[in-house]
């Protein structure tokens, strides 16, 4: 069998099976040796800002923190729009927010954060913003990777991720990892992405499908389609996400489309181009669309947050690559899942537009029929 890293590097459609192909078997073990004495630690605070996808791929570090230390609080620093991505999670004792825009309320955090008296605080995003929060705490243990910009403010200085785990390429999960690791908490097990799914959230969903006349979870199996993306390079064409929605209707799927309010043009677009009945949900809140997602049969769409929310709730995934790196980015679950994209020379890019072309060729020129053989593929696997 090929190892991940030959199938990723020789197919521009690639089934991964993210952890499935490297995962060990034996007992967890950590990156490095210890680097304080573990025994005295009573209070831990992950640093993780920005977006849905980070927060998400950092509950795999949450989770290896918790196991090592069941005893022990455990904190996540989170700016405040994806904080309710958490909510529920036993990964964390408690989550604090911080807002994006206002300086008095970050110096307030700041200053309770120092209060708590952390003993350990592992700076995941290495932004100045993160670093200032992370150096503010006073924790005894303050750790951070050398390439940071402002590395000096940590006490513990880690090498690059790929120096510690010994291999070239990585994903965002794997990077994360490698700094929990490095401090002596087991890691090598590589743990899946994981969120809560609350009752409440559920039952809520549930009533915004009925209401869109979708009966209930129970009504039949369903597949949930995200056609939208931060960027152009990462959008794949909604007419073609109309034709996906006709292709999982005719194989017993229904199609539920999701976008937030201010994308809601795409549902409609989508309806309209496609033969089959699609229902549309905008506006949903994160644990919302968790927990659709954790009673979905597929999820298909566009690389973006709501593709690792989804893996994370146990959907199979087929998602649809563009400018991102998919080594770094691809769905991390031991579901059925295939990563499609067109492979070409300028992959990948920064995605903030396209430098090559006048359009993002990326992501434009996936034929519609290799979705179609990857949600085949994925769902053969689930029988």
């Amino acid at each position: 069998m090929n190892s991940l890293r030959e199938i990723i590097e020789s197919s521009p459609s690639v089934r991964h099976l993210a952890l499935a192909n490297e995962a060990t078997t034996n007992e967890p073990q950590p990156l490095a040796p210890a680097r304080w004495d573990w025994s005295h630690v009573r209070r831990v605070l992950v640093v993780r800002l920005r977006s849905i996808g980070d927060t998400v791929l950092t509950t795999p570090s949450l989770f290896a923190l918790r196991r090592f230390l069941p005893q022990v609080q455990i904190d996540i620093l989170l700016e405040d729009w994806v904080a309710p991505l958490l909510d529920g999670s036993e990964l964390v004792h408690s989550v604090i927010t911080i807002p994006r825009e206002s300086k008095a309320a970050r110096a307030r955090i700041a200053r309770e954060l120092r209060a708590t008296r952390y003993d350990v605080v592992y700076n995941l995003h290495g932004g100045t913003t993160a670093t200032l929060f992370a150096r503010a705490t006073g924790a005894k243990h303050r750790v951070g990777f050398a390439h940071y910009q402002y590395a000096r403010l940590h006490n513990h200085v880690a090498p690059s991720s790929q120096e510690i785990w010994r291999r070239p390429i990585l994903h965002s999960v794997e990077q994360q990892l490698a700094l929990i690791g490095w401090t002596g908490v087991p890691v090598t097990d590589r743990p899946a992405t994981r969120l809560a799914v609350s009752e409440v959230a559920l039952q809520s969903v549930s009533e915004r499908l009925r209401t869109a006349g979708f009966e209930d979870f129970q009504n039949g199996p369903f597949a949930v389609i995200h056609p939208t993306a931060a960027f152009a390079t990462k959008q794949w064409a909604v007419e073609n996400f109309a034709r996906v929605a006709e292709e999982l209707t005719t194989r017993g799927l229904t199609p539920v489309v999701i976008t937030s309010q201010k994308e809601v043009a795409a549902i409609d677009l989508l309806i309209r181009e496609s033969a089959a009945g699609v229902f549309g949900l905008n506006d949903l809140s994160l644990p919302e669309v968790t927990a659709l997602l954790s009673q979905a049969q597929l999820f298909v769409g566009n690389d973006s947050g709501i593709a690792h929310i989804a893996a994370a709730a146990g959907a199979p995934c087929v998602v649809i690559f563009g400018s991102s790196n998919v080594a770094h980015w691809r769905p991390w679950t031991l579901k059925p899942n295939e990563v499609v994209r067109e492979e070409m020379p300028c992959q990948p890019c920064h995605g903030y537009f396209c430098a090559e072309f006048e359009k993002p060729e990326c992501i434009l020129r996936v034929p519609v029929e290799r979705v179609v053989g990857a949600i085949d593929r994925v769902l053969r696997d689930l029988n």
